[in-house]
């Protein structure tokens, strides 16, 4: 006859492991997800320091590049300021004698764009996506890609802006015969009649003309872009203020 004291040991006892073995499944299943979870928190904290970081050197870099738009910009101005000055010269109105070696040098000065790119380049290495807001990432593109290249083609590529190269022997020829130099060779000044012919007169004032259409074109260039340059660095200010 079968003890049933034993049966209920029995029964009690595969309960117990029962209990004991799904204790142990469900423990091993909250860890497997505790660290798939944490998996991904480390993957999206260690996105987001990259991000974070790739997005501070591009601000970073933009900050530079505002002082080159700057000094560029205030280039030009002065490019025109020249022009203005040798429109005068040409038409023997009264000018400053003090300012003409400074004018001379301004009038067909070329500049170059200097771009900040590394934190655009590291982003590019590491992949667009790394900057999950699609507006952000758009717009950084679209400054880096489009804007920055056309403008460093306009101010050094470009043959109508290239003022040196295509300006300066036809001014010099032009103007150096009534300069007034200095025992050391210095400029100090210009004949208040330059003994040019009539026609020759029209070609220098269409050169400046010119020179004055170019540099004013190039500016509303620079004005462009530095407006945008700006309302990227805010977007990215304000990206990073999130985080």
């Amino acid at each position: 006859m079968r003890n049933p004291r034993r049966k209920f040991v029995s029964k009690r006892t595969k309960k117990q492991n029962l209990n004991k073995y799904g204790f142990e499944f469900f423990s091993m299943f909250i860890a497997i997800i505790a660290a798939f979870a944490l998996n991904n928190w480390n993957d999206n904290r260690k996105e987001n320091h990259s991000e974070n970081n790739i997005l501070t050197e591009i601000s970073n870099g933009l900050k530079k590049d505002l002082l080159d738009v700057k000094a560029n910009k205030e280039g030009h101005v002065n490019g025109i300021s020249s022009v203005k000055y040798f429109k005068r010269v040409l038409n023997e109105q009264p000018v400053g004698q003090d300012s003409l070696k400074r004018h001379y040098f301004n009038l067909t000065r070329d500049f170059v764009s200097i771009q900040n790119v590394a934190g655009y380049e590291t982003l590019k290495s590491q992949g667009l996506e790394v900057i999950k807001n699609d507006s952000l990432r758009h717009q950084i593109i679209s400054l880096y890609e489009y804007d920055y290249k056309a403008l460093l083609k306009l101010e050094e590529e470009y043959p109508e802006l290239q003022f040196q190269e295509n300006y300066f022997n036809e001014i010099n020829l032009a103007f150096a015969p009534s300069l007034n130099f200095d025992k050391n060779g210095e400029i100090v000044g210009i004949a208040n009649r330059l003994n040019l012919a009539k026609n020759k007169k029209q070609e220098l004032q269409v050169l400046l003309w010119k020179m004055q259409f170019n540099r004013n074109f190039i500016l509303n260039f620079y004005n462009d872009v530095e407006v945008k340059i700006k309302k990227t660095i805010e977007n990215i200010d304000l990206e990073l203020s999130k985080k």
